[in-house]
């Protein structure tokens, strides 16, 4: 794997919003429920959440940065833990006139320099340890990951197991109920990054893409029904979709736009309730116009008073 930084493509300064922000950046554009025609994006998606896990840990950047783990997290030759002190491939670079033994106090300090305090800005052994114990507790349990998942109106409606890739390359099956709500979270237990005690979560945000015809209103479906002139006046038998298959519907005569047929239990079945259909009629003028219809329109006498006047437009 590349230099997490080159692989983030941001700068050895960058601060932890700055990475934060261009992984999600990067993680959103390379994820491979987006780009399932490149064979390679389920590669290109690890390769910059390993560097993401890397630079997103304070402790991992540091030693990183100071050569002594490489891009993939792993201990580099000469920088393991020594019973007897440290050493770098048996080379003390300077510090061979002390001893780092971890006996009595007096073996801490030789020739008035104490290693943990002078080294570690004033902290003494038992703080060094005592921090990285509340350190290793804190982080016992792994992060959790947080994804996105689109799902189409009729997958929302009628809930559907869902294939999705996560971070680190695992695809599973996702169990969506009907009637989500677009924005809601579900969540993946244990799925999410590796803990000591116990793994983190996998948080799976549902976007719900839109429909060419159909709407939601909480648990209802709605659909705009274009009729002719002729089907509203004298009424009509039509066939419209629903989320369960084509129904016939009856177009009452003397409908107007704006009139509303209501369909029982054709909406949404969530556990919680089973919503209608709502047909919301639209009166459109033919395409072309019809020289007939203009005539007739001339002669013809409407007695209806001016529909404006209830509005109070005039």
């Amino acid at each position: 794997m590349a230099n997490p930084y080159t692989v983030l493509g941001v700068s050895k300064n960058a601060t932890a919003e700055e990475i934060k922000q261009k992984y999600r950046q990067l993680a959103r554009k390379m994820h491979p429920d987006l780009n399932p025609n490149d064979p390679k994006a389920a590669d290109k998606f690890k390769e910059v959440t390993s560097a993401y896990e890397i630079l997103s840990d304070p402790e991992k950047r540091r030693r990183f940065d100071a050569g002594e783990i490489d891009e993939t997290g792993k201990e580099r030759a000469g920088f393991g833990f020594n019973p007897n002190g440290f050493s770098r491939s048996n080379n003390t670079h300077g510090f061979s006139g002390f001893d780092f033994g971890f006996g009595s106090s007096s073996s801490k300090r030789r020739s008035g320099f104490d290693f943990f305090s002078d080294m570690f800005g004033g902290a003494g052994e038992e703080d060094i340890f005592s921090k990285t114990r509340s350190s290793s507790r804190a982080k016992r349990v792994g992060e959790d990951i947080n994804v996105e998942l689109n799902i189409s109106f009729l997958e929302m409606a009628t809930g559907v197991d869902k294939p999705i890739t996560l971070p680190n390359g695992k695809t599973l099956s996702l169990k969506i109920p009907a009637g989500i709500e677009t924005g809601a979270v579900l969540r993946m237990k244990g799925q999410g990054h590796k803990g000591i005690s116990e793994n983190g979560d996998a948080l799976v945000k549902i976007n719900i893409l839109p429909h060419k015809y159909f709407k939601r209103e909480g648990a209802n479906v709605i659909l705009e029904l274009p009729i002719t002139i002729k089907e509203a006046i004298l009424g009509a038998k039509v066939t419209i979709p629903t989320l369960y298959g084509e129904v016939s519907l009856s177009i009452p005569t003397h409908s107007s736009t704006g009139s509303t047929l209501r369909l029982r239990a054709k909406g949404l079945k969530t556990p919680s309730e089973t919503g209608d259909q709502l047909v919301k009629i639209k009166v459109v003028l033919p395409e072309k116009p019809d020289g007939d219809l203009y005539k007739f329109m001339q002669k013809w006498n409407d007695p209806s008073p001016n529909p404006r006047l209830k509005l109070g437009i005039i």
